[in-house]
């Protein structure tokens, strides 16, 4: 599905920021089908028992503005709503900028010179054992967040469609900021590293995999608070705290293990994968300064919808 440009929603993947706009593409609709269909009795001439064709029976309840909520794919959703998200805050980059430049300012030829230090020293002690990661990570991540989380795109479809929300506008955020910024890749800077898998065509400052994957973490973060708040105001005993917690810290420790893998691959140096945290925090805040409307639209709604799953 790479190929197909609008599948530019594989950008998403902003990656091979993550190429994450695939993410669980498998679970997309559940699985992959085709409706077999008989050339010389199609259904849709079928007979019914007063002789009425199948054809004939009409949904008149919908109307052109009528297409089902449910029916937009977690992917595509996720296009909707980085629309509104850069309609309702052209001024994203302010916070996302300082954020960024925290990290970037201080690099100089001396601290490049000690991360490629790390990274031969990773290249050598952590790569073969990190392959099976490194190689998984680089099609797509949001499976190991949908297993961490022990849901599914049918169990969960409102969560899943935040996740995707979340990888595609941390690609996104990621890389605006790699077009400014125009780091070169380590290996650009240390041939010898040879990372194990194609480099992405896109520069190197922030990481996008770090920015994806702990937007993604904090979005969730997100939905199980506002969970966790209409259970305590309905005083019901549900979800409690100390899950949330554990899933919050697990979901941490994964995007960074997403952003290390990316590392010791020898793709981004450690720098990258900070900036991309940051990042990440930056962008959830102006995410959640977005004025809400009644009904929520965007990523309001979004996150109303995903509390109600859990």
């Amino acid at each position: 599905m790479t190929g197909n440009t609008g599948n530019t929603g594989n950008t998403g993947n902003t990656g091979n920021t993550g190429n994450t706009g695939n993410a669980g593409i498998s679970g997309e609709t559940g699985g992959g089908w085709f409706t077999p269909e008989r050339a010389d009795l199609p259904f849709v001439t079928e007979v019914n028992a007063f002789g009425q064709e199948a054809g004939t029976f009409l949904r008149h309840g919908l109307g052109k503005d009528g297409f089902p909520d449910r029916s937009w794919t977690a992917r595509w959703n996720a296009w909707l709503v980085l629309q509104r998200f850069v309609e309702a805050t052209p001024s994203w980059t302010g916070a996302a900028t300082t954020a960024v430049n925290s990290v970037w300012t201080p690099i100089n030829q001396s601290t490049t010179d000690d991360e490629i230090e790390d990274l031969v020293r990773a290249a050598r002690d952590e790569r073969a054992e990190a392959l099976g990661e490194i190689l998984s990570q680089d099609v797509e991540f949001i499976s190991d967040f949908m297993g961490l989380l022990t849901i599914t795109p049918g169990s969960h479809p409102y969560t899943y469609r935040v996740i995707h929300i979340a990888s595609l506008i941390g690609s996104y955020a990621a890389l605006y900021f790699k077009g400014e910024k125009q780091r070169p890749r380590p290996s650009h800077v240390c041939p010898a590293l040879r990372p194990p898998i194609p480099l992405p065509g896109h520069s190197s400052f922030p990481s996008g995999h770090a920015t994806q994957a702990h937007l993604i973490a904090l979005c969730v973060k997100r939905v199980l608070d506002e969970a966790r708040a209409a259970y305590a105001a309905a005083m019901l005993p549900d979800l409690p705290q100390a899950d949330i917690d554990t899933f919050v810290t697990d979901m941490t420790l994964l995007a960074r293990r997403v952003a290390r893998n990316r590392e010791i691959a020898g793709l981004h140096f450690a720098t990258d994968s900070l900036a991309g945290e940051l990042l990440a925090d930056a962008v959830l805040g102006t995410l959640i300064a977005i004025p809400v409307t009644t009904p929520p639209t965007g990523f309001h709604k979004a996150i109303d919808d995903a509390r109600r799953e859990w």
